[in-house]
């Protein structure tokens, strides 16, 4: 078996087992991805579409101070042009889940400017009003998603920017076909401790003034046929 079949078996593994029910949400998500944290950004590659899209969309400019909330393993920043995220006055990269983290670390141990940061998405405070702010695939897992959505309204500066790609629900129609689907994918999903939520962006709404909003759909790895919903948002404080 080649590394990358084993590499994915393992994180497969850790999907079919689902995640644990706790009420501790930073254990349960070091249960959960502990065991697949060293294959965790090979096998997501091929899962979370739109994450350079999102960061495009960002307009990201030397001299700003950017914080990703949910960051993980901070596989997002190798996204950037390497000249573009050096000029970046300081990323906060922040997450609960100690093994991504350090995974994190390990990435950005050269990178001067970025702090890798153990803490809640909706408590966090940086040191100063903040020009980004972006959740990668993270907002479905908060179980204080409006906390933290709220907490990033908070942190940016007048005029700066909230980006979101995540799972989401496929919009069109309210008929039994698109029901299904939905109800398909909440299931699907939920198995893992994902929650797609139309309220997501009803709630962006409420917060921000809209900037941009696409939907898509990427297909599944290993299941042929299947293509999860997903959104990306922008929006101005």
């Amino acid at each position: 078996m080649s590394a990358t079949r084993f590499g994915d078996a393992q994180v497969l593994w850790q999907l079919l087992r689902g995640q644990p029910r706790l009420d501790d949400h930073r254990e349960c998500l070091e249960r959960f991805y502990a065991p697949q944290a060293r294959h965790y950004d090979a096998f997501r590659e091929r899962l979370l579409a739109g994450r350079a899209a999102l960061l495009d969309r960002l307009c990201l400019a030397p001299g700003q101070h950017v914080v990703e909330l949910g960051g993980g393993t901070a596989r997002n920043l190798e996204y950037l042009d390497p000249e573009l995220r050096g000029a970046l006055a300081r990323v906060d990269v922040v997450d609960l889940c100690p093994s991504l983290l350090e995974r994190a670390r390990e990435r950005c141990r050269t990178w001067s400017n970025v702090h890798v940061i153990e803490a809640d998405a909706a408590t966090y405070t940086p040191p100063a009003a903040v020009d980004r702010v972006y959740f990668s695939y993270a907002l479905t897992m908060m179980p204080e998603w409006r906390a933290a959505l709220r907490n990033a309204f908070r942190m940016l500066r007048p005029g700066g920017l909230v980006g979101v790609v995540d799972f989401g629900q496929a919009r069109g129609g309210d008929d039994w076909r698109a029901r299904a689907d939905a109800a398909f994918w909440r299931r699907w999903f939920g198995h893992d401790g994902v929650r797609p939520d139309p309220a997501h962006g009803a709630y962006l709404d409420g917060l921000f003034e809209r900037v941009e909003r696409c939907d898509g759909r990427n297909p599944i790895p290993y299941l042929p046929g299947l293509r999860a919903p997903y959104f990306i948002y922008v929006g101005r404080k």
